[in-house]
């Protein structure tokens, strides 16, 4: 598939600042959509502070796009009413303006915490069945939900990508088995956007870690590159954390993380 016109919402987010110059490099020009003010970073790139609030915001910055990747929404554990309003609602308006004004590839932000709750012991694939670590990857179950929805009933091409841990380099124990290194995001992105003969795709975006807990899907046709192992050494805790008893979403998969982040609250277990 050719894209030259592509909407990034979220673009000052982790993710979206990432793509953003890799993204100016590959195309003929760039909406960037954020709430925070941005600043464009090149002849090609164009900038909207915008919320998506409606789908009528939605049409207005994606109308006459050849795609659009959708990371705006909440990032993290969250009241329940934020998670649906931002994640799931603000889904809802990109999908529907997308299919009012003929865009046919949407990339969808989904996350590995929609399966956090598998052992990590057992390798996940994407046609396995969700289990969520908490109510943020309750909104990601919904996420993708809507994005089926959608190419099954309305015909849109649409690729959830379960976003692994996007950093510099890994810097904790589970990373060696979550991280996604900035170039494996981009490469992620691209393919998603213009593999060709794409209906529905759910897949996780993942480094080539030995340890993941992810299979690796070859429908997008790209092969990521980085391994975290080459920073395993520098760790601390790596042989404790990968000998115990632990669930993928870590330290996410507790109830004390979403007493804490959902409900203000500290688990008393």
């Amino acid at each position: 598939m050719t894209v030259e016109t592509v909407v990034l919402t979220g673009a000052a987010g982790q993710v979206g600042s990432v793509l953003r110059e890799p993204l100016r490099r590959r195309l003929r020009r760039l909406i960037s959509v954020d709430r925070a003010p941005l600043t464009a970073e090149g002849p090609n790139e164009e900038v909207h502070q915008a919320q998506l609030a409606g789908i009528e915001d939605a049409i207005s910055v994606i109308d006459g796009a050849d795609a659009v990747v959708h990371l705006a929404g909440v990032p993290d554990e969250a009241p329940l009413a934020d998670l649906l309003e931002g994640n799931v609602l603000g889904t809802h308006h990109v999908l529907e303006a997308a299919r009012r004004t003929g865009t046919k590839r949407v990339v969808l932000a989904s996350s590995n915490r929609l399966t956090g709750c598998y052992p990590a012991a057992q390798t996940v694939s994407a046609q396995m069945p969700p289990r969520p670590d908490g109510l943020y990857g309750v909104s990601k179950v919904a996420v993708e939900a809507l994005g089926r929805l959608y190419a099954d009933k309305f015909g849109l091409q649409v690729v959830c990508l379960r976003i692994g841990s996007l950093e510099a380099e890994p810097s904790e124990p589970r990373h060696l088995a979550t991280w996604l290194s900035p170039d494996d995001c981009a490469g992620f992105v691209w393919a998603a956007l213009t593999r060709a003969d794409v209906t529905f795709t759910a897949a996780y975006a993942v480094s080539a870690n030995s340890r993941r807990f992810w299979e690796l899907d070859d429908r997008l046709g790209y092969r990521p590159r980085d391994d975290a192992e080459a920073y395993a050494d520098r760790i601390p805790g790596v042989a404790g954390y990968f000998a115990g008893d632990q669930l993928q979403g870590g330290d996410y998969a507790t109830a004390d993380y979403t007493l804490r982040n959902a409900f203000d609250e500290r688990s008393t277990c």
